[in-house]
């Protein structure tokens, strides 16, 4: 309904003072019931559209555990949920800005983890889906009364992140470097190969053993 609550995403930013990594996307609301909004109750899920975007071959590489191989991507490119959040936007009336926390990881096992870290430039397509409460008043002659309705089903809005804000919000976590979980067992053995070879770091025996296997 064009009468009703409309939200548009004018950005997003990495958050430099989060404890862990998050981004804020930059949300306009604007409504036009004369006698304001008291408050939105906003739900948000985040869905990234891999299919809008062109990939390099060595991106493509990378995500072929994703989607396997390119021949087969007019099938298997398919959305992938990156985030389910919410927030409680303050009155106003007319319109007003307000911003969207999301906390990332950069588990490499989660889809939307590995399919950014497989991105070397450009931007990411995401689409973000709105359902929530939007709290107001109806005012009559001589009195006003609560009101709430729903945010309509049909409120989305697209952001193309640009690869480089993604990066730079990893970064600020985990400075060239990423994440990764590994079994119990496996940690042992990688441990006990580490100090075999009388390396200093994992991530130097990894690097060895992908060296020996022509890596």
């Amino acid at each position: 309904m064009a009468d009703d609550l409309s939200i548009e995403c004018l950005g997003a930013r990495a958050d430099p003072y989060a404890a862990a990594p998050t981004l804020v996307f930059r949300l306009r609301l604007a409504d036009p019931a004369p006698e304001g909004v008291h408050a939105v109750a906003l739900r948000c899920q985040i869905r990234i559209e891999p299919r809008r975007r062109s990939y390099a071959p060595q991106e493509a590489d990378l995500l072929a555990d994703l989607f396997g191989e390119p021949s087969r991507w007019g099938d298997t490119l398919k959305p992938i949920q990156f985030a389910a959040v919410s927030t409680v936007v303050p009155g106003f009336t007319g319109e007003t800005e307000a911003d969207l926390p999301v906390a990332c990881g950069y588990d490499l096992e989660v889809a939307a983890g590995a399919y950014f870290a497989a991105l070397d430039e450009g931007e990411i397509p995401l689409l973000l889906l709105f359902s929530g409460t939007v709290f107001g008043a109806v005012y009559g002659r001589d009195h006003a009364r609560f009101a709430a309705r729903p945010v309509p089903w049909d409120r989305e809005a697209r952001h193309r992140l640009p690869v480089a804000v993604w990066r730079d919000l990893m970064d600020r976590a985990f400075p060239g470097a990423g994440w990764l979980r590994l079994g119990r067992d496996t940690l042992r053995d990688l441990r006990r190969f580490k100090t075999e070879h009388a390396l200093a770091t994992y991530d130097e025996a990894l690097g060895l053993l992908l060296r020996e296997k022509g890596r």
